[in-house]
């Protein structure tokens, strides 16, 4: 029997309180966990957990934490700094691993500890929250209900909310690079905004951009499907301004202007409040192709993606923890079917 059923490491940033307000009322002997103690410290005030502050670069002191868990929710970001430190001690102690990463190289990175993972008897699930599991809900729905799919589309557009710190700062990690799409099972880069179109969501119809967006690592994993590509839905008069990005990405990619930027990030981004949060809502769209050339596609409306990415992780750890889970690298759909997002409040399948 171990002491902690999760800990939540990250638990301070902006989506990790979110998560540790959701655990609060539902899972008991929860470990807080990160690097500022005095953060650490005013959450635990707030929710009633234990709190530990602890390096990820001390793999000791890591390891002998994690051999006390029975989960290891990751919500620290940038996660290309934070998840082979901690899915490497999980493997180590066989402890379960969830983070809500949204990071396409990430996802690549993570899925090489599959079979690790397996042998340990673990589950590494990547992607708990509105990245991807929605998106990864359709796909999977879609690929079940056609012969033979070859090409998948999946675009998502925001009403109202805002973007957190961590989320700021990812964006930050990514620009002046090109975006991906996955071409004949390849990852292709291709500038962002080089392609567009018009997609009805169900309750409007939006102008969308190709971008980076995880299902086209985890798609791919979930479905099979060897031609993936994401959008979203932007005004029309940004689709120009990217148009003419190829001219300024040298300087986006200059330490001396991403350390400005993240100066103004640091000061001046915090996440959306909760007023403006649950006024908030999301659609996503996917299409599916086959060798045949029939399409068919699917639409969703969910819950304000910061809410959702702490209702889907609080999800999915309840089931872990009542032994629900698949060992390996896992992708929501795929651990737990396309219905995952009908269990979370305020999911609803919009039919055109």
């Amino acid at each position: 029997m171990r002491k902690f059923k999760i800990i939540v490491y990250g638990a301070y940033g902006y989506t990790g309180k979110l998560i540790s307000n959701q655990l609060k009322d539902k899972i008991q002997d929860v470990l807080l966990c990160g690097k500022n103690e005095n953060k650490l410290r005013a959450l635990s005030d707030n929710t009633g957990f234990s709190y530990l502050a602890i390096d990820l670069q001390n793999k000791k002191n890591l390891t002998e934490l994690f051999s006390q868990t029975e989960i290891v929710i990751n919500a620290a970001g940038p996660f290309i700094n934070t998840c082979c430190q901690i899915i490497e001690a999980c493997i180590e102690t066989k402890s379960h691993y969830i983070d809500i990463n949204g990071d396409i190289k990430v996802f690549e990175i993570i899925k090489s500890y599959g079979e690790k993972a397996t042998q340990a008897g673990v589950m590494i699930l990547s992607g708990a929250g509105f990245d991807i599991v929605p998106s990864d809900c359709l796909a999977v729905k879609l690929m079940k209900m056609m012969t033979n799919p070859t090409h998948l589309k999946i675009a998502f557009a925001t009403s109202g909310g805002g973007i957190s710190h961590g989320t700021a700062l990812t964006v930050l990690g990514r620009m002046g690079e090109k975006a991906l799409k996955r071409e004949d099972g390849k990852l292709k880069q291709i500038s962002m905004g080089k392609n567009s179109m018009w997609v009805d969501f169900g309750v409007a119809k939006k102008f969308t951009i190709n971008m980076s967006w995880g299902d086209v690592s985890t798609a791919y994993t979930s479905t099979g499907i060897e031609n993936i590509e994401t959008y979203m839905a932007v005004k029309p008069k940004i689709y120009y301004f990217l148009k003419l990005q190829f001219i300024f990405n040298w300087l986006l990619r200059l330490g001396i202007v991403k350390n400005m930027i993240k100066n103004y990030i640091d000061k001046n981004i915090v996440g959306p409040n909760e007023i403006s949060r649950e006024k908030a809502y999301s659609l996503f769209y996917a299409e599916i192709k086959n060798s045949s050339g029939h399409t068919m596609s699917a639409r969703l409306k969910t819950d304000e993606g910061y809410n959702l990415t702490a209702k889907a992780t609080v999800l999915i750890a309840k089931k872990v923890l009542n032994n629900d889970f698949k060992i390996g690298y896992q992708t929501p759909a795929k651990a737990y079917s396309e219905n995952l997002i009908f269990e979370i409040e305020g999911t609803e399948e919009i039919y055109n």
